[in-house]
């Protein structure tokens, strides 16, 4: 059976997924399992809802400055931004984007996936 993980993404960070700029979704907790091919993405608020589909690339985790060097060109965020999200952490993670697949409307989360809650990091489906 085919193993989904559902993400909580801000919308605004979705828009740059769905346009292509940004191309890696970082993470300070990476899920474990290494068979994960796609991300179920959820819009978090104001938008509330499951929007589309990452096809999912490379895990990398490294530095969060070595990450960033290897990163920066597609990050869709400033290097700030980056910095100031992993300031503290030793390793820092990136789930490379290799597609983007919307949903042709989204769906509440309860219609697609009942008893699942929006997960603060991410959840298996």
């Amino acid at each position: 059976m085919l193993v989904k993980v559902l993400l909580s993404i801000k919308p605004e960070f979705v828009e740059k997924i769905a346009s292509g700029h940004k191309c890696f979704e970082y993470r300070r907790v990476l899920y474990k399992r290494t068979d994960i091919k796609r991300i179920v993405v959820y819009a978090s608020s104001p938008v509330c809802r499951i929007v589309g589909e990452i096809e999912v690339g490379n895990l990398l985790t490294d530095t969060p400055e070595a990450l960033w060097e290897r990163t920066k060109d597609k990050a869709g965020i400033s290097e700030d931004f980056f910095l100031e999200y992993f300031a503290e952490r030793p390793h820092a993670h990136a789930i490379e984007i290799k597609a983007f697949h919307p949903y042709r409307t989204p769906k509440r989360l309860a219609d697609k996936y009942p008893n699942t809650t929006p997960p603060q990091s991410f959840c298996y489906l």
